[in-house]
C-alpha cells in the first residue's frame, strides 16, 4: 500500500507517517524497487498499535523503546512487558482522573437540570 493510501487509510498525514518511521515507532517500511514505501501488513500493524497507543495517552518514547526492544527480539520480553504494565497503569490513572471529571460535570448538569425545572 502507498504511504497515500496509508495516510488515507489510517486519518495520518504522510509527514506523520515518515516521522513514525524516522523515530523508530514504526520499523522501516518495505520499499518498492523505484524506493517508493509499500505499506506490508506488518506496517499495518504497527501503525494499529501506535495509533491505538497514542489515543490512550501512552508517550511517544515509551513506544519508540517497545518497538526497539520488539526489533531485537528474543531475551527483551520482560522488558517489553514492564513497559506496558507501566504504560496500563498511567493509563488507569488517567482514566481515574477523567471518571472524576465526568462525575463532577453530571452533579453540574443535574443541578442545572433541577434549577431550569424550579423555573
Amino acid at each position: 500500500m502507498t504511504i497515500a493510501e496509508t495516510s488515507k487509510k489510517y486519518g495520518l498525514t504522510a509527514d506523520t507517517l515518515r516521522y513514525y518511521e524516522r523515530i523508530g515507532l514504526i520499523p522501516p517500511v518495505p520499499r518498492t524497487k523505484g524506493g517508493v514505501r509499500d505499506f506490508d501488513e506488518a506496517s499495518c500493524r504497527w501503525i494499529e498499535l501506535i495509533k491505538c497507543m497514542r489515543s490512550a495517552g501512552v508517550q511517544i518514547e515509551a513506544l519508540i523503546e517497545y518497538g526497539a526492544l520488539c526489533r531485537q527480539g528474543e531475551g527483551t520480553e520482560e522488558r517489553r512487558k514492564d513497559i506496558l504494565v507501566e504504560q496500563r497503569a498511567l493509563l488507569l490513572g488517567r482514566m481515574e482522573k477523567m471518571q472524576q471529571s465526568l462525575e463532577r460535570l453530571d452533579y453540574k448538569i443535574a443541578n442545572y437540570d433541577k434549577l431550569l425545572r424550579e423555573k
